[in-house]
């Protein structure tokens, strides 16, 4: 049955009543939906420029499941240098969508998945400005940085035997576990290319004892 169509106050209620029941820090990590995302901006400010194309997948049971999966191209009004990285004009998008009507379907394919990305903190606050900007609403959804969790990983000794993790980008870590970097820099692309990385950091995490969520989430540094 097709889920019916809400707007304003009551889409924004039905995204909230998800997390009444949601995932704890004690969930196993076989147990909970993975959601691995990439935004593609007009640039690096999330309070001026704007979302220009969402790429998504889930990651359940150690698994990337293609049938869960999102897109999405939204309208934009200029060209910034950014389209020299994405590769989107202004003309391109007008084959897509208003950002309300973009982010109402991503927020639907969303539900109390964990979010994960690489440097997904600008994502974040991508999403976070646009959703205020239209809902006076922000996220809710916990989310994992593919960064963050390398790091504590290697703290944990998970790499032992390699070089330390200096290099920061998605293209570092692909070359660590072997991923070929296919469609970089689109939005499914880079979500998809993230999943693959985030499946092996998973692994790592299950033989140094981290099962659940809220020990996959812990925090670390990364070295200067």
């Amino acid at each position: 049955m097709a889920q019916e169509h809400l707007t304003g106050p009551a889409f924004v209620a039905r995204y909230r009543a998800r997390f009444e029941h949601t995932w704890t820090d004690d969930t196993s990590i076989d147990a909970v939906r993975f959601v691995v995302l990439d935004a593609e901006t007009t640039g690096f400010d999330a309070r001026t420029d704007r979302i220009i194309t969402i790429g998504a997948v889930a990651v359940h049971q150690r698994e990337i499941v293609l049938s869960d999966s999102f897109e999405s191209l939204l309208k934009i009004s200029r060209n910034t240098s950014a389209v020299t990285v994405h590769g989107v004009t202004r003309d391109q998008s007008e084959k897509g969508v208003d950002e309300p009507v973009a982010l109402e379907s991503l927020l639907d394919y969303l539900k109390d998945g964990v979010i994960v990305g690489h440097h997904i903190g600008h994502d974040i606050a991508a999403l976070n400005a646009a959703c205020e900007r239209h809902w006076n609403l922000t996220l809710s959804n916990r989310w994992i940085d593919t960064l963050g969790l390398a790091m504590l990983l290697q703290r944990d000794g998970a790499f032992a035997g390699r070089p330390p993790i200096r290099r920061l980008s998605l293209e570092a870590l692909g070359d660590i576990f072997q991923v070929i970097p296919h469609d970089r820099h689109t939005a499914g692309g880079d979500a998809f290319i993230t999943a693959q990385i985030f499946l092996r950091l998973l692994r790592l995490a299950l033989k140094r004892g981290r099962t659940t969520l809220g020990r996959l989430a812990e925090t670390v540094e990364p070295d200067h």
